[in-house]
């Protein structure tokens, strides 16, 4: 057969050069451990899935798209009315976006209460929460790009927040916002940061991610050690655990698709700076717990602003989180305290599903 034959010299120029019968031998040695919590293993990678649509996608929204004032909005509304598929590209940005960050949120989560983190998986999850941190950067740098109404004064409400820090607030909204107000300047470091600092910085992160995850290989279920030999299953990394990622993976362009198709992202109205800000402002969703929870405070808190106050725990809890592999010693070693710790990631996870659905109960 003549294709065969082609094939073979293709295959073989190939693996003289880059030894693809030892990588495709690596990760056939490499083994997934099956047990209940399986099905968890597939967010990480799905979350990976997401980000290259998020790549594809905005490589072909660049296309188009033309940061300013004047400019964004009507290059958008050009871009979904006039060019062929151009609304399909833009659902699928904007849609794989937010379902890649409920994926890492659950990726997270299920990393947390599987106790993956535990030694030697310390940086793991740590490159994991600066992704996580980096996956958010993104959601709140391109929110604003769209520059409708609803971008424009959630952006406008979000960098006030950072004014309220004492002594360094009016430094850091002047340099996100590139002036004392957000304006053109405004748009154009937040094009600059989403499409260029992000993606070099994420691209980096995740490459550190990757290596680490091939180094250690999957994290075994707490009671593997407890398990006799001959109950410890296993299934070769290549090609049954790739085969079962990649369905997943065509799983979720399927849903990407169908909710571009049936819930188009709407643009929305041109945003007008000097129009009074609409009612029902409000962050995107992954945004919303932390927005509500400090409008429930009160305007100060002993003598310190409750705005500010509210920032504090937040920023000190997300700093507690990080780290959590360096001071989370009882994993393994006290079974009750290990418990306790798990209780207190229900606990979170509660207080960030209550007060989401409190936020959009009330705008």
């Amino acid at each position: 057969m003549p294709l065969k034959k082609y094939y073979d010299q293709a295959y073989g120029w190939v693996n003289e050069r880059i030894d693809v019968d030892g990588i495709i031998g690596f990760m056939r040695h490499k083994e997934v451990p099956i047990s209940t919590h399986s099905i968890w293993y597939y967010f990480g990678g799905i979350s990976l899935f997401l980000f290259l649509v998020q790549v594809t996608s905005g490589i072909l929204l660049l296309m188009y798209y033309r940061p300013g004032p004047e400019s964004s909005y009507e290059s958008l509304q050009f871009l979904v009315s006039k060019v062929h598929f151009g609304w399909l590209v833009r659902d699928l940005h904007s849609w794989s976006a937010n379902l890649m960050v409920l994926c890492v949120f659950i990726h997270m989560f299920s990393v947390f209460f599987m106790k993956s983190y535990r030694k030697p998986r310390e940086m793991t999850w740590m490159s994991g929460m600066v992704l996580l941190g980096l996956c958010l950067g993104f959601g709140f740098s391109g929110y604003l790009l769209p520059w409708n109404e609803l971008s424009f004064f959630a952006t406008k409400v979000g960098t006030d927040m950072a004014g309220s820090l004492p002594a360094v607030g009016d430094f850091i909204v002047r340099v996100i916002r590139g002036g004392p107000d957000v304006t053109g300047a405004t748009l154009s470091r937040f094009f600059g940061i989403h499409v260029a600092v992000l993606p070099g910085i994420f691209t980096l992160v995740l490459a550190f991610h990757l290596f680490l995850l091939q180094r250690q290989g999957m994290s075994q279920p707490l009671s593997w050690d407890k398990l006799p030999a001959g109950e410890k299953k296993t299934m070769p990394f290549f090609p049954n655990f790739v085969l079962r990622e990649l369905m997943f993976w065509m799983f979720a362009l399927a849903v990407i698709n169908a909710l571009a198709v049936f819930f188009p992202w709407e643009l929305g109205v041109k945003a007008d700076p000097f129009a009074s800000a609409p009612a029902g402002i409000k962050p995107e969703w992954y945004f919303m717990f932390m927005f509500q929870t400090l409008k429930f405070l009160p305007p100060t808190i002993g003598s310190i602003e409750g705005e500010l106050v509210g920032l504090a725990v937040f920023s000190l809890g997300g700093l507690l989180w990080l780290t959590l592999p360096l001071w989370d010693r009882w994993t393994g070693t006290d079974a009750a305290k290990a418990r306790y710790i798990s209780w207190i990631g229900v606990a979170i996870v509660g207080f960030i599903i209550v007060m989401t659905m409190i936020g959009y109960a009330l705008s």
